[in-house]
């Protein structure tokens, strides 16, 4: 009896085993024939055929505005102001008398150096008469003389020191904000308005050493500035002779009018320099590049399969990229869906 029990046990384990097998197996047939299926299928995408054409290689940059010529007015003595012959904001006039420092104690000073000079000359004319006589020597009329040399660099410093006490403009421009009233004490230390020549401005910019030797002087740019749609226009005239170091860029200035006033110092500049031309270009859609880690790369279409590309690239536009090497002419460049893509995903390429 008990020998028919253990049979019928081992039966049944053997049937729930191989019950459990069959499950197993067409499971995993199952999961074998959709990764088949699933590799089988093709991925519609969006694609370009590389066509060599013209492309003007344009560099866009960022640039700073900054004022033809600019200086801190002071005063080179120290004193009382006496009067300030300005308008904050106006424009000035080269020469013109900004404000006047007191010279009250300047000028009664020089009074009494020219009464010393005057009698200094007195004492010289004398020496001299004696000294053509033979009766001083030669060593008491070179002092004599040299009294009177003393007194005259006395006189002609004071009167230096009056002439600045007058702050004129040295070049014509817009004059900002004082710093200063009247009776202000002022001494070469304080600053007393800022003055700006904005009839011309200077536009400066770096550029990579890479483009270094297709800037040239002379060169027309185009420029805009925030808030504004007009497109104004400036001449290079002025390069560095070296990169700079750290930045691995050199920097370039241009000029620009400004007649009308519109564009004001220390604003920024998006700037569009010309470079050469190039023919035979590879020009790629922005949305094909991928970024990656040691540069860019693109997906083409080969044998019906995505193949992953790494490219140099150059200058670039709101739309597309200028690629120096890893693209040929004919090749079929997939733009879109490339972040999903990986290499041999079968692809079907729609060319636009």
């Amino acid at each position: 009896m008990k020998i028919k029990y253990l049979v019928y046990g081992l039966l049944t384990i053997g049937i729930i085993g191989f019950i459990g097998y069959r499950i197993t197996e067409n499971k995993s047939k199952n999961a074998d024939s959709k990764d088949q299926k699933g590799k089988g299928k093709s991925m519609s995408v969006n694609g370009i055929v590389a066509t060599p054409q013209t492309f003007d290689n344009n560099l866009s940059l960022s640039g700073s505005i900054e004022a033809n010529e600019q200086v801190e007015i002071r005063s080179e003595v120290s004193g009382i102001v006496e009067a300030i012959y300005f308008q904050e904001g106006s424009n000035v006039s080269k020469g013109q008398v900004l404000f006047k420092v007191n010279d009250l104690e300047l000028r009664a000073q020089l009074r009494q150096t020219s009464t010393r000079e005057g009698l200094a000359s007195e004492n010289e004319r004398r020496a001299k008469l004696l000294l053509q006589k033979e009766a001083i020597s030669q060593e008491e009329y070179d002092l004599a003389r040299a009294d009177l040399k003393s007194a005259q660099a006395q006189s002609q410093l004071i009167k230096a020191q009056i002439a600045k006490t007058s702050v004129r403009a040295p070049f014509s421009g817009r004059i900002g904000l004082r710093s200063i009233s009247p009776g202000t004490y002022i001494t070469p230390t304080v600053l007393v308005a800022k003055l700006v020549n904005t009839g011309k401005l200077k536009i400066t910019f770096s550029i990579p050493e890479k483009y270094a030797s297709q800037v040239k002087t002379n060169t027309n740019i185009s420029f805009t500035v925030s808030g504004s749609t007009e497109i104004y226009t400036a001449r290079v005239y002025a390069i560095e002779p070296e990169v700079a170091v750290a930045t691995r860029t050199l920097q370039v200035r241009a000029i620009a009018d400004n007649k009308n006033g519109k564009l004001l110092p220390g604003t920024f500049a998006d700037v569009e320099l010309p470079l050469d031309i190039i023919k035979d270009a590879i020009v790629v859609p922005t949305e094909a590049i991928i970024p990656v880690q040691n540069g860019k790369k693109v997906f083409i279409s080969s044998n019906g399969q995505a193949k992953e590309v790494m490219i140099e690239t150059a200058t670039r536009t709101d739309a597309s990229i200028l690629v120096l090497s890893g693209l040929k002419a004919g090749d079929t460049i997939i733009t879109s869906g490339v972040m999903s893509l990986k290499n041999e995903t079968p692809v079907t390429v729609k060319i636009k």
